[in-house]
């Protein structure tokens, strides 16, 4: 079975045991979240799409860890005009893994 969830603004698609990194969710390491936010659920040819939430799904991960990703450069520069920028950004993350999918 496998769903659609939203998290941080972002779309992903889950099923059981399968880890991903979201957008940082305030959790401590091994805590288990519950994700309400489910856009579809489905099994084969069998799909419930919500609208926009699918009522009564929801999806059970555990927290494995939290971090941050590589740096970004961003560097500007305005030609003949002698303006440059350079910034860095690091994107927090959750790792999570996905135990449950209840549709």
């Amino acid at each position: 079975m496998y769903a659609v969830i939203k998290t941080g603004g972002k779309q992903y698609r889950v099923a059981t045991g399968e880890k991903i990194k979201v957008e940082r969710i305030v959790a401590e390491i091994g805590q288990e979240i519950i994700i309400d936010q489910v856009l579809s659920v489905g099994e084969g040819a069998d799909v419930r799409i919500g609208t926009p939430l699918v009522s009564g799904a929801t999806v059970t991960a555990t927290v494995l860890a939290q971090g941050r990703l590589a740096k970004v450069r961003i560097f500007k520069m305005r030609r003949r005009k002698h303006y440059q920028k350079r910034q860095g950004h690091r994107q927090s993350f959750t790792e999570i893994e996905i135990g449950a999918v209840n549709g």
